[in-house]
C-alpha cells in the first residue's frame, strides 16, 4: 500500500523534534510499491527516511520523502549453528533485536535498545558495547530507481567501517534499502567486556541472553534520554580513532581516560562523551539547546523549541571546546540535512 502526506511538519517524526516543512512523504510496503512510485514522481532528487533517529532537520524539504513500512521476518533458511533471516526495512530496529534474543538466537542483543528502522542498520553501520550491525549482516536488498532494478549487495561490497558503509558515499541518494539479511548464531558468544556490561549481566545472574538484553536496556536507559520526552539523536559525536601514540600521551595526564583497541592496532578509540564532559560541559544548556546531564555525547533540544540550525551551532562550541584543551577533533555522528 502506498500513502502520501503533502505539506508535512517533521517535527512528530524526527527524533529531534524540529520543525521544518516535508513537501511530500510517501510511505511504501512493498517492492510492487517502489516500482509503481517512481514511475509517477518526476522529481530527480528524493531521499530515504525510516524513524529519522539519526537526522537533523535544519531546512525545509522540497523533495519527496520515501519512508519503507515494511515491517515483515522471514526465516531463510537454518542449520545446526546458525539461522538465516531476511527483515523489512521498515521494522523497528529493537524489535528484531527482541525477536532474536526471545528466540534464543545470539549476535544482536548487545545492540539492544538503538531506535531507528532495519533499514538504517546498514546505512551507519549502528554499534554499541563491542558490536556493530555488521557482525550480522550477510547481504542487504536494494532497489534502484534509476534502472528501475531490485538488487542485493553481499556484506563484504558493503563497505562496511565504524559508522560507515557505501550507502553514506557512493550509494547515497541512489538506493533505497528494501530488506537486510541477517546470520544469527545458535551458539552463546557472549560479549561483556565493554563499559558497565559485565557487571550488570553478573547482577541479574550471569551471561544469558535475556540478562544481556536487560542490562544493555537498563545502561541505556539510565545514561540516555527519552525520544518521546525529550528531543534527540541519540550519540550526536563519534568516538574518535587517534594514532596509539596520542593515546598514550593522554593516558599519561588522564590514566582512567577510557580507551579501546581497533581493528588497526596502530590506532586507539577514545570516549566523545568522556571527552565533552572532561570540558566540563555535562548538563551545560544554551537557549534551547543543551548537552544532556547523564550523557554528554547526546545533546538535546532543551525547550522543544530548538532549530536545527541552533543545533549546529551549539554542535559547533562543543567540539570547538574538546579541539582546545586536547587537540583532537570530534565529527558529528547524526546525518545533517
Amino acid at each position: 500500500m502506498i500513502r502520501i502526506f503533502e505539506n508535512s511538519d517533521l517535527a512528530t517524526r524526527n527524533s529531534f523534534k524540529v520543525h521544518q516543512q516535508a513537501a511530500k512523504i510517501i510511505e511504501f510496503e512493498t517492492n510492487d510499491d517502489l516500482v509503481e512510485i517512481f514511475a509517477q514522481i518526476a522529481e530527480n532528487k528524493w531521499m530515504v527516511m525510516g524513524g529519522a533517529n539519526n537526522i537533523l532537520f535544519t531546512k525545509d524539504v522540497d523533495f519527496p520523502i520515501i519512508v519503507p513500512k515494511n515491517e515483515q521476518i522471514e526465516i531463510i533458511s537454518e542449520d545446526q549453528e546458525s539461522v538465516h533471516i531476511r527483515v523489512g526495512a521498515g521494522l523497528e530496529w529493537d524489535d528484531l533485536v527482541a525477536w532474536s534474543v526471545e528466540r534464543g538466537l545470539w549476535g544482536l542483543e548487545n545492540l539492544s535498545l538503538i531506535p531507528g528502522k532495519v533499514g538504517a542498520a546498514p546505512v551507519q553501520n549502528i554499534g554499541a558495547y563491542g558490536a556493530e550491525a555488521k557482525d550480522t549482516i550477510e547481504s542487504v536488498e536494494m532497489f534502484f530507481p534509476e534502472q528501475s532494478a531490485f538488487v542485493t549487495l553481499a556484506a563484504e561490497h558493503c563497505g562496511f567501517g565504524y559508522r560507515e558503509s557505501v550507502f553514506k558515499h557512493t550509494l547515497k541518494g541512489r538506493v533505497i534499502i528494501t530488506a537486510v539479511q541477517f546470520r544469527l548464531s545458535k551458539v552463546g558468544t557472549p560479549r561483556l567486556g565493554y563499559g558497565d556490561v559485565e557487571r550488570e549481566v553478573e547482577s541479574r545472574g550471569g551471561a544469558t541472553l535475556r540478562n544481556i538484553r536487560e542490562a544493555i536496556c537498563a545502561i541505556r536507559r539510565a545514561k540516555l534520554p527519552d525520544t518521546a520526552v525529550t528531543g534527540n539523536a541519540g550519540s550526536f559525536f563519534k568516538n574518535p580513532i587517534v594514532d596509539i601514540s596520542v593515546a598514550q600521551s593522554m593516558l599519561e595526564s588522564y590514566p582512567q581516560m577510557p580507551h579501546y583497541p581497533t581493528a588497526d592496532n596502530t590506532k586507539v578509540k577514545l570516549a566523545a562523551g568522556w571527552l565533552i564532559d572532561q570540558c566540563g560541559l555535562k548538563g551545560y544548556c544554551e537557549g534551547n539547546v543543551g548537552v544532556h546531564s547523564r550523557q554528554a555525547l547526546v545533546l538535546i533540544n532543551t525547550t522543544g523549541e530548538a532549530t536545527g540550525s541552533e543545533v549546529i551551532a551549539f554542535a559547533g562550541k562543543v567540539s570547538q571546546c574538546v579541539a582546545q584543551k586536547f587537540g583532537i577533533t570530534i565529527e558529528p555522528e547524526v546525518n545533517i540535512l
